[in-house]
């Protein structure tokens, strides 16, 4: 599963940990098969495609909630599985990971890109300003604070959000991003 993934073929990947949790039948192992099918899944292209893995995922992380049902980060990936056949219940399970841990990191960055996707830009504002509050190095919460802020009209934060990220990230494909959106600011 590991060679397939460091492959990039992702689906190859899933059906080799699916395979290994059979034989293993913990906890552990149908984590790795539920991520493995959820990576595939945010990957695919085609959407029968992505409904089925999406599916593979579902059916992983539910096996792991039946035996540990605080597993929130299982709970945050499982609800994103959701969001191209069912919107309402994605969101609803992470709001549900909201009420027990607000500060949770992934379901707060999670909530907001599904708020600007929405164009909720205040909402979105309001979850990723509260994600860079819990962890101020997270770059990603920053580029879609900043896409966000944007959005609402506040070109000098959105600015600010984006300069930062520009000091926090040096990837060339990051820094091209966000001068594309310094780009469009002015």
């Amino acid at each position: 599963a590991k060679l397939y993934a460091n492959a990039g073929k992702f689906d190859s990947a899933a059906w080799f940990a699916e395979e290994a949790s059979k034989f293993f039948n913990t906890t552990e192992s149908w984590i790795k098969a539920g991520d493995q099918y959820y990576q595939a899944y945010t990957l695919a292209i085609d959407q029968t495609k992505q409904e089925q893995l999406a599916e593979k995922a579902r059916a992983f992380f539910q096996k792991v909630l039946d035996s540990d049902p605080a597993n929130l980060e299982v709970k945050t990936k499982m609800a994103m599985t959701y969001l191209s056949s069912s919107p309402m219940q994605g969101v609803t399970m992470l709001r549900e990971v909201l009420a027990a841990d607000p500060k949770n990191e992934l379901a707060l960055l999670n909530m907001g890109m599904l708020s600007i996707q929405s164009g909720q830009h205040e909402r979105a504002v309001e979850r990723l300003e509260e994600l860079v509050k819990i962890n101020p190095k997270h770059a990603q919460g920053h580029l879609l604070l900043g896409i966000a802020l944007m959005n609402t009209g506040d070109k000098v934060s959105a600015k600010q959000q984006f300069e930062k990220i520009k000091q926090m990230d040096s990837d060339p494909a990051v820094q091209a991003t966000v001068d594309s959106y310094l780009e469009d600011l002015k």
